[in-house]
């Protein structure tokens, strides 16, 4: 069935083509109520003063009737309905996504807060009526903080009348299920009265938006009916203990409640979990009681990948306790939020005073807190703050240490080392978090030792790690971490030269992190992206992948992605041949201490360009320090090609051993662009046969990697030195053109595409000509039998 609401009005529009050759129809525009459909029929009226438009709830057999009826005439029927289309052409409204909802707030309430809007979207359940109805009941004291979220649609809403309308005309049996339905989300259709469920329609829905509207508005004696009924029945677990807790006012099965959350926990079931604690908290009257299991059903609600929950539950925790250590918990968990979606500077100062006050009694999660802190600190490019994280972990070190705390204390202080540029005091602390990974179970052990692998030029072990960290996570449950592992899987596997797999690592990355609400690490993937673009020499994509990450980075002080996006800009402008300019990017950029690093190649390759061989030759101490230290090959191979751009004089021993470092680390890409720059450096020097054996290597290793812009410029470089053979044609597409020419082939539109790539609709368009050109097609119809041949 068709989806997105740009092909609703594509659909509509050509019905109403055919219909004007007398090859009319029916279309039905169905989903729930308020997913848009009335809007959108009319729309059809307003741009048609003659078209026959319907709007009911079901379809009948009359109307049903109606439209076969005026199938091959020159009539267009267009019946707008949250039932069933019965068999008629249909296009399906779909609730909008978690990142739609958001923008739809936005546009309704310039200047909504971020967690406001979250909450909102979490509970409107992608049903745009209800995003206006929410938008529309805030307060002040909501929308400054000093209030709770909405936990329902308002008295008032048309929704809510329209669910109590209908509920009213059911018969007494669907209302049991419907109540059934709103106090168990749980349910299963299949063991109840399917001819009630059936009448019920639309009324039994387990998502939040409905049932928070039904527990409110179903009279008080069936929800209790309801309760009492599936205590009976259930068979034993934690949903009859709920049930039999509420039905008997029963305080003391709060703590089986707590028993059968902790073992989903064990499970990897955070949802449940998260369910289980909060269900124990509401049959709690005692104060610090109730405070500890929202702090637990919080965490786990973090965990799981709902940080808006968390921080939900965590408002109504902190008002019920003063205990220092639960205060101390609560920073913990809050602090692991805000370092996903918020100001990494002020989670890190939250996350050092978790620290502070699990030091004494809880010191594991002490150091847990503080390796949250330094990621924070060093997300944020405040190297001050990793400092005060890395010394207050030396202070907790103990001289027998255990596995699970010495790896995360042994990561600050290896990381704090490189970052001030002691590379071999840093070696022995980084080899032995890697070592320990395999001794500390979960994914949070491997992220650290992916890091520290990817830092000591072990890209092999770094991809390992993130690879078993992601899977970890997923195994666990521990959704919350999976977007921050592919983060290293992807800069691993960009070290290692597998771009493809660095391309879907950080797709995927953001997908994961957007899907959750952790908008820091969606920008971190995005920098990523636009770095590996950059590589290619894709320079459209590379800047409009910054473009999407730059709102982000400004709003929330985002130095580490910032540094990623200059480096990309800048290999952007060495691309262009704009060497200034990348060398004031990067020159100038205060940006993080480690990537600026990382970057030094460019710079040397701007500074030469422009004339400024220091400044290049101050850029490359620290790295070569670094790639020596470590003992990478691929980093070595790098530094050799510097040497060979700074030292004319023994330029070329230096590419000669950069081109043999290169091939003994298997990275292809980079050893194509030194001896593209190698061969420049021999043409220039009139040694044009040395030259042309180098750069046709250079120009094959572009082509396999389909840098069209590298592979034109080696060609370009060939032909000045003397090579005038032409070449093939070339009919392969990009890695980026075949993935839009797949998703096109599938039926996406150019909207579509852009939304799925993270790119703008004209840069799908600008490369979807370049795909037609290349393949000899002309329309997406021929695309897709090219594809398919």
């Amino acid at each position: 069935m068709l989806r997105g609401r740009e092909r609703q009005r594509v659909a509509v529009d050509a019905l109403v083509d055919r219909a004007r050759v007398g090859r009319g129809g029916a279309i039905v525009l169905h989903g729930e109520a308020g997913a848009g459909k009335t809007a959108l029929l009319n729309a059809v009226k307003g741009t048609y003063d003659a078209l026959l438009c319907v709007d009911v709830a079901e379809i009948d057999d009359e109307l049903l009737q109606l439209a076969r009826d005026v199938e091959r005439t020159r009539a267009a029927l267009v019946i707008a309905a949250e039932g069933s289309p019965r068999g008629l052409p249909g296009i399906a409204l779909d609730p909008l996504d978690a990142a739609t909802s958001v923008r739809v707030l936005h546009d309704l309430v310039p200047g909504l807060p971020a967690t406001l809007a979250a909450d909102l979207a979490d509970l409107a359940c992608g049903n745009p009526l209800a995003l206006t109805e929410l938008a529309g009941s805030l307060t002040s004291a909501q929308l400054g903080g000093i209030a709770p979220a909405p936990e329902r649609l308002p008295q008032s809403s048309e929704l809510r009348q329209r669910w109590r309308a209908r509920f009213d005309a059911l018969s007494p049996g669907a209302r049991h299920v419907v109540a059934l339905a709103a106090v168990d989300e749980e349910i299963d259709p299949e063991t109840l009265d399917l001819a009630a469920v059936a009448e019920a329609g639309p009324l039994f829905d387990t998502r939040r938006l409905v049932r928070s509207a039904l527990l409110a508005d179903v009279p008080r004696a069936l929800l209790r009916h309801a309760h009492a009924t599936l205590a009976e029945t259930l068979p034993p677990g934690a949903r009859r203990t709920w049930h039999q807790a509420v039905t008997a006012h029963d305080e003391q099965l709060a703590d089986a409640l707590t028993a059968h959350a902790e073992h989903a926990r064990r499970c990897g079931d955070f949802a449940r979990a998260a369910r289980d604690h909060d269900r124990a908290a509401s049959l709690t009257t005692d104060p610090e009681h109730k405070a500890h299991n929202l702090l637990k059903a919080a965490a786990d609600h973090w965990a799981h990948g709902a940080p808006h929950r968390a921080r939900a539950v965590l408002r109504t925790a902190t008002r019920m306790t003063h205990t220092p250590e639960l205060r101390a918990l609560m920073d913990l968990v809050v602090g692991g939020i805000d370092l996903g979606e918020s100001l990494p500077d002020v989670a890190a100062d939250r996350l050092i005073r978790a620290a502070r006050g699990l030091a004494g009694s809880r010191r594991a999660m002490a150091v847990a807190a503080l390796g949250f802190a330094g990621e924070a600190a060093s997300i944020a490019g405040d190297l001050r703050r990793y400092t005060a994280v890395a010394e207050f972990a030396q202070h907790l070190r103990e001289p027998d240490e255990p596995a699970v705390t010495r790896l995360t204390l042994d990561h600050l202080t290896g990381m704090l080392a490189t970052f001030e540029g002691r590379h071999v005091e840093a070696l022995p602390a980084l080899r032995t978090v890697v070592d320990l990974a395999d001794q500390v179970p979960g994914p949070q052990a491997r992220i650290w030792a992916s890091q520290a692998a990817y830092v000591l030029g072990d890209a092999t072990r770094s991809h390992e790690m993130a690879t078993s960290a992601v899977t970890a996570a997923r195994e666990t449950g521990f959704t919350a971490l999976v977007p921050w592992a592919l983060v290293y899987r992807a800069l691993s596997a960009l070290l290692l030269d597998q771009h493809a797999a660095a391309l879907n690592a950080a797709t995927e990355g953001v997908h994961a992190a957007t899907a959750i609400g952790q908008h820091n690490a969606v920008v971190d993937h995005l920098t990523i992206l636009a770095l590996l673009a950059a590589l290619r020499g894709d320079a459209d994509t590379a800047l409009e992948r910054i473009d999407t990450a730059t709102e982000h980075i400004t709003q929330r002080g985002l130095i580490r992605p910032s540094t990623f996006g200059a480096w990309a800009f800048a290999c952007v402008d060495l691309a262009r041949d704009r060497p200034a300019d990348a060398l004031d990017r990067l020159r100038l950029n205060p940006g993080h201490a480690g990537i600026k690093v990382m970057a030094a190649p460019q710079v040397v390759e701007a500074a030469v360009a422009c004339g400024r061989p220091s400044t290049g030759d101050r850029a490359l101490q620290p790295y070569e320090k670094w790639a020596g230290a470590t003992g990478s090959t691929a980093r070595l191979a790098l530094s050799h090609r510097c040497h060979g751009l700074l030292e004319p004089g023994t330029a070329d021993e230096h590419f000669e051993e950069a081109i043999r470092l290169h091939r003994a680390s298997g990275t292809a890409l980079e050893l194509a662009k030194t001896e593209l720059l190698y061969g420049n450096r021999l043409r220039r020097g009139r040694k044009p046969k040395a030259a042309r054996e180098h750069l046709r290597d250079a120009v094959r290793i572009f082509q396999s990697y389909q840098a069209d812009h590298w592979v034109d410029r080696a060609r370009a470089e060939l032909r000045a030195a003397g090579d005038s053979t032409e070449p093939k044609d070339h009919p392969g597409l990009t890695p980026q053109q075949a993935q839009i020419a797949r998703l096109v082939a599938e039926g996406a539109t150019n909207r579509e595409v852009a939304a799925r790539l993270f790119l703008s609709h004209r840069t799908v368009e600008h490369h979807l000509r370049n795909i037609f050109a290349r393949l000899g097609v002309r329309s997406r119809v021929e695309l897709t039998r090219r594809l398919d041949d």
